[in-house]
């Protein structure tokens, strides 16, 4: 990790701005630099701790009120991100297990057209030889015969697949519409005349809504 950066978040300045007057002279003018550039390696972050356990770094923490312990790497990392300053890929979440279903289901069936295409040449190429010996042509031109209709079955396959394939990729990035639900309200016996007396008066019920009587035994 000795060509990793660390984030320099508030808390990290604020415990490391106390230490340029009193740390070792080297140190303090790394640490200057990397203040003053808002990222700071993490090897020099290992050398504010290891100074900062040591009997002089101890010392000189402590006749500036400053706590030791607060120079630990777990303090000091606590919060920080490593490598700000690289560009990572944007992040990609898992899909759902029925996404997954739905694309291995998806690969299984390209892979059949795939193996049905391949044979649907391969048998009208054949086809297409058999039957020109009928003709009494020469095997030059029964072989070319066969090549020519294997070839044009091949691009009619082909074209049936990628027209199978933008149909298929279409319809998995669209979006599912929500499926409507049905309101239902139950309503007690005693209460259904007061509703059909509202509903003959004029009051019709909410939009979507269905009156249901519920007969208790």
């Amino acid at each position: 990790m000795s060509n990793v950066n660390i984030s320099l978040e508030d808390h990290l300045v604020s415990a490391l701005e106390p230490l340029v007057p009193i740390i070792d002279v080297n140190i303090s003018k790394t640490l200057v630099q990397s203040l003053s550039e808002q990222i700071i390696p993490y090897t020099l972050l290992q050398s504010v701790s290891r100074w900062s356990r040591s009997p002089e770094g101890s010392s000189a923490l402590r006749s500036h009120s400053l706590d030791p312990n607060a120079y630990s790497m777990i303090s000091l990392l606590a919060g920080t991100t490593t490598s700000p300053e690289r560009k990572f890929g944007p992040y990609v979440a898992p899909l759902e297990p029925e996404q997954l279903v739905a694309e291995g289901k998806r690969e299984r069936k390209a892979i059949t057209t795939i193996i049905n295409g391949v044979l649907s040449v391969i048998g009208s190429g054949a086809a297409a030889w058999i039957m020109s010996e009928q003709t009494h042509w020469k095997r030059e031109w029964r072989m070319l015969f066969a090549l020519f209709v294997a070839v044009i079955v091949a691009v009619a396959e082909t074209v049936l697949y990628i027209i199978w394939q933008s149909r298929s990729s279409s319809s998995s990035l669209a979006p599912r519409p929500p499926k409507s639900r049905r309101k239902r309200i139950q309503v007690k016996k005693e209460d259904v005349e007061e509703l059909i007396t509202s509903s003959a008066d004029g009051k019709t019920l909410p939009e979507g809504l269905r009156l249901r009587t519920q007969l208790k035994k």
